[in-house]
């Protein structure tokens, strides 16, 4: 009850400390990340857009931040802890924390989550993908394939994957959705969905096991980012097609090569044949000096031949033979 209570406080402590300029930023739906850095400097970024100034920031004032974040999460930043990393009281927003000596002066990020749906058509409209490369996503949705989507950091992966899940949902209404996230990113609007959390005792690989047995249609993973990854490819291989996961890569072939690497921390090898058969679509998205856009989209046929059997898609795939 004193925690129900201490909230709003803690809320409101925390948003002195961060102050009307990171606030109004933290409000602006076009804002994706804000940064400061160790020389006092804040930035931040929109989406579809670069990075602009955001004025300064003191080391003290820096300092009572993450202080006041650590507090939040019931832990404590110090020289022996300088690193606090979780989500924000405020929006559940990802904010990562450094304090020296592991930096030079204090800085942190927040990466912000994700206020707006973006639609598969306003992704078109906004020249971040062809019109083509929308109707091949939704011909895989149909077809009930697994999509993997790729990306190096601040691409716009979780975004896309989200505007994704949201034709999944809306072509198929019925389907239950089981999501398991590490931090919680995915937005989905399902009637029948239930949503899993990593914890400090339950990792991405144990919440898979239980997933089994939640009866899901579709399975979607926020981030593959360890061995886990098998356990994924597994399940999507054994009656649970359609998922969609977010891995780090930057480019499509690069993405199953990443795979490999995961899928070898559990199984000591990689796994090739499975990744080739479980993964059926990779889109790549790629964050420009012009903004974000897809990269390229391949089709996984299947690995043989010592390599894996994968067309180039600018256009139109014939995914809807199923």
């Amino acid at each position: 009850m004193n925690s129900l209570r201490s909230h709003p406080r803690l809320v409101r402590k925390l948003q002195d400390a961060l102050g009307d300029a990171i606030c109004s930023a933290l409000e602006d739906t076009s804002v994706v990340e804000i940064m400061l850095n160790p020389d006092g400097k804040l930035f931040l970024e929109r989406l579809g857009g670069g990075m602009d100034s955001l004025g300064g920031l003191q080391p003290g004032a820096a300092e009572i931040i993450i202080g006041s974040v650590a507090h939040a999460l019931q832990t404590e930043a110090d020289e022996d802890q300088p690193i606090i990393s979780g989500e924000l009281p405020i929006g559940g927003h990802r904010f990562e924390g450094l304090l020296p000596p592991v930096v030079s002066a204090p800085s942190f990020t927040i990466r912000k989550r994700a206020s707006r749906l973006i639609p598969l058509d306003d992704y078109v409209r906004g020249t971040v993908m062809t019109d083509e490369q929308a109707k091949l996503i939704r011909n895989a949705i149909d077809s009930r394939l697994n999509i993997v989507v790729s990306g190096g950091t601040g691409s716009g992966k979780t975004t896309l994957a989200n505007a994704v899940i949201a034709e999944m949902v809306r072509t198929s209404p019925e389907h239950r959705l089981v999501i398991l996230e590490d931090t919680a990113e995915i937005q989905c609007a399902a009637e029948n969905a239930v949503s899993l959390h990593t914890t400090d005792t339950v990792d991405m690989a144990r919440l898979l096991k239980s997933t089994m047995r939640l009866r899901p249609d579709r399975i979607i993973v926020g981030e593959v980012r360890d061995g886990a990854a098998l356990t994924l490819l597994k399940a999507w291989n054994t009656g649970h097609p359609g998922g969609i996961t977010t891995i780090h890569a930057n480019s499509a072939i690069s993405a199953l090569r990443r795979l490999e690497q995961l899928t070898a921390e559990a199984s000591q090898q990689p796994m090739r044949e499975v990744i080739g058969e479980a993964v059926d679509l990779v889109i790549s998205i790629e964050r420009t000096p012009k903004g974000r856009r897809i990269r390229e989209a391949i089709h996984v046929e299947s690995f043989s031949g010592g390599q894996y059997q994968v067309e180039t898609y600018s256009g139109e795939g014939p995914f809807n033979e199923a």
